[in-house]
């Protein structure tokens, strides 16, 4: 689309021109569907993401010998749900609007490995090529203890490997550490938001850090280059990767039996709204989809982004998806929610789950910020400034009761509502720099 083109349309549409404006928003998706009529477009099963829960119990002996830190679960990757009612009530003061049903948290922030969601998609791609060329080479049965993958002779054949990425930070973070873990030799691509704590924890565990001074669509561009002239080289595309897809969508059943672990009940009567940060979107749509295929109709997926990369809503309220970045309206992509300063959203993702997608909201830094500190303060929970872009949508979705009307919700069903907010990351962050993020959040409270 052309820039006269892109003015025109932008004129003719205010929710581009409030995002344009750097203005927060929300936005309710009219093409939101059933599960059932939606899946279709997906192209990906309940069978797809019970192959991968199969792929990563075979794993977990693995992951149990390689990182004494999932020995307790057993090498499974999986992270605490936990109720945060005193960040319900001061939420409820700061937004002057009282949330009705309770308030979770997600603490993917806390997964072991990487500390972040990307543990999820990004350590089961690894995984899943690891397998791939193990078993072709004849060294690996699926019938076998996967355990002996931490002795010779796989880190010295994985050695003739390589594996890239491009990354603002986390997904490198968990690639390059099990990638490192494994043996390949594998470099991350990194974009000038990232983190430089990040960078020198990828360094310390022996992963090839390339930095860039541009922001995450380059660093994605220039490893996927360079991995194309190596035919020993794969290159995991966060854009396009289903595999790293169903990696996260293994949550959905997860988070299912978790819920009935704790006696948390999800139907009509009693729905249950999710809110996820997005930057690109594969770890967003991939759980939102596997939340999907576990509660129906009765879970209601919002995705959340910083004003200045509100690349998925672009996306999808355009239709144009991947064919258009929020540069084109004039956008900086600038944030110091690192994991979600993306400009141009995953068209895979973008085209696979707008039909399964309730809504969308943008907040600015400052809010991420404050959010912050009021949940270390009220619930003693630290996290990075991008997880706590989820933190708003409860209320945000309180203050739209014609929308809820729409989806037959009423305020006895809101009463009984179930509202969870995936924290995304934050749980390996040095104090150092915690201590920075807990100033900025004074000073933007």
């Amino acid at each position: 689309m052309q820039k006269t083109q892109i003015r025109q349309w932008v004129a003719q549409h205010p929710l581009l021109q409030q995002m344009a404006a750097l203005q927060p928003l929300t936005w309710f998706n009219p093409r939101a569907t059933t599960l059932q009529a939606g899946l279709p477009h997906v192209g990906l099963s309940a069978e797809d993401v019970a192959d991968a829960e199969r792929r990563l119990a075979r794993f977990a002996p693995y992951l149990s010998a390689a990182f004494p830190e999932t020995r307790a679960a057993h090498g499974v990757i999986e992270s605490e749900l936990v109720a945060i009612p005193a960040m319900q009530q001061a939420l409820n003061a700061r937004y002057g609007l009282p949330l009705p049903g309770r308030l979770l948290l997600k603490k993917d922030s806390h997964l072991p490995i990487s500390g972040s969601i990307k543990a999820r998609g990004g350590i089961y791609e690894v995984l899943a090529h690891a397998e791939k060329l193990a078993l072709a080479a004849g060294l690996l049965q699926v019938t076998d203890d996967y355990a002996r993958l931490f002795s010779a002779p796989f880190p010295e054949f994985f050695g003739q490997y390589r594996i890239a990425v491009g990354s603002t930070g986390n997904l490198g973070m968990s690639i390059g550490i099990i990638s490192a873990r494994l043996g390949f030799n594998v470099s991350v691509h990194m974009s000038a938001d990232a983190r430089e704590w990040k960078k020198q924890t990828l360094r310390d565990n022996g992963v090839t850090v390339v930095e860039y001074a541009e922001d995450y669509g380059v660093a994605v561009e220039q490893g996927r280059r360079q991995a194309a002239g190596d035919p020993n080289c794969f290159f995991i595309d966060d854009e396009n990767s289903k595999t790293l897809f169903l990696g996260y969508a293994v949550a959905g059943g997860r988070l299912k039996r978790q819920f009935e672990q704790q006696g948390i009940q999800v139907d009509a009567q009693h729905p249950l709204f999710v809110y996820l940060p997005c930057g690109v979107g594969g770890g967003p749509g991939g759980v939102a989809f596997g939340l999907k295929l576990a509660f129906g109709d009765h879970v209601h997926c919002i995705f959340a982004e910083p004003t200045h990369s509100p690349c998925m809503l672009l996306g999808v309220y355009s239709g144009l998806h991947d064919g258009i970045a929020v540069q084109d309206l004039g956008i900086d992509n600038h944030t110091a929610a690192d994991g979600l300063a993306v400009g141009r959203a995953s068209g895979f993702v973008g085209r696979a789950m707008e039909r399964l997608l309730s809504g969308f909201y943008t907040l600015d830094d400052d809010e991420m910020f404050a959010l912050l500190g009021i949940l270390d303060e009220q619930e003693h929970i630290q996290l990075e400034p991008s997880a706590l872009a989820g933190m708003a949508g409860p209320w945000r979705v309180a203050g739209h009761p014609a929308w809820l009307s729409e989806r037959g919700l009423n305020a006895g069903d809101m009463a009984r509502a179930t509202h969870l907010v995936w924290a995304t990351g934050g749980g390996m962050v040095p104090a150092v720099e915690m201590a920075k993020y807990l100033a900025a959040a004074q000073a933007a409270r």
